[in-house]
């Protein structure tokens, strides 16, 4: 790719990461092009996070309305097509309701808000979004939420075991997440969600780490490669 990667930021209404996912993407040296979620098109970029916040209010469950915006439709037809897309946190949660990823998010066991530092594992490398980790690095990275509890029938959890797909795991599970995942790949790679929040971490002077920071230039690297 000759020209800078153009890395598209969703904004939902319920948003609140949308900028600080922005200022991860122009860190790691692509163009951070946003997105509203009322359009239904990608403005031609080369792949697309998807921010936490609580869109649509969580009205329903989280991410249960943000599924059938616009924009969420053409990103669905995209990803199947090879285009990387991220869910953080709330994104994750619109990821499992379009279907992108299986699973769903609930609420946190003890039913309480969760807002901490976190210990992680990377568990696949083989993902556009973590490519540039070591697998089985452990890293910190934030975590804020209080409908972050990974569930998924026990086939589902089996398969995704077994062919690799659990991107990052909890050291200390924070929420309850079954088997510990704080994160999953699509079969392909290219999609990725996690509750944690890798856009609060890649600045030394605010930490905890700049861990998260691989994260956006892993998918940089895969593109500029491509």
């Amino acid at each position: 790719m000759a020209t800078t990667p153009r890395i598209g930021v969703v904004t939902f209404p319920g948003s609140l990461d949308d900028r600080d996912a922005a200022r991860a993407v122009r860190a790691a040296g692509a163009e951070a092009v946003p997105l509203w979620h009322g359009d239904a098109e990608l403005r031609g970029v080369d792949a697309v996070v998807l921010p936490g916040g609580f869109s649509y209010g969580d009205y329903l469950r989280a991410g249960a309305i943000a599924r059938f915006s616009p924009v969420v439709n053409e990103i669905v037809s995209a990803a199947s097509r090879g285009l990387p897309v991220l869910g953080i946190c709330n994104g994750f949660q619109v990821l499992c309701e379009s279907g992108l990823l299986p699973g769903a998010l609930i609420r946190n066991a003890g039913l309480h808000f969760v807002c901490r530092d976190q210990r992680l594992r990377v568990e696949s490398v083989t993902t556009r979004w973590t490519s540039d980790y070591d697998e089985g690095a452990e890293i910190v990275i934030p975590v804020k939420h209080g409908e972050g509890r990974y569930v998924a029938d026990q086939a589902t959890v089996d398969a995704l075991e077994a062919d690799g797909r659990v991107a990052v795991r909890y050291l200390d599970n924070p929420n309850g997440a079954t088997n510990d995942i704080a994160g999953i790949r699509n079969e392909s790679g290219n999609v990725v969600g996690l509750m944690p929040h890798p856009e609060h971490a890649i600045d030394p002077l605010t930490g905890p780490s700049t861990d998260g920071l691989t994260m956006f230039g892993s998918v940089l690297g895969a593109l500029v490669s491509a």
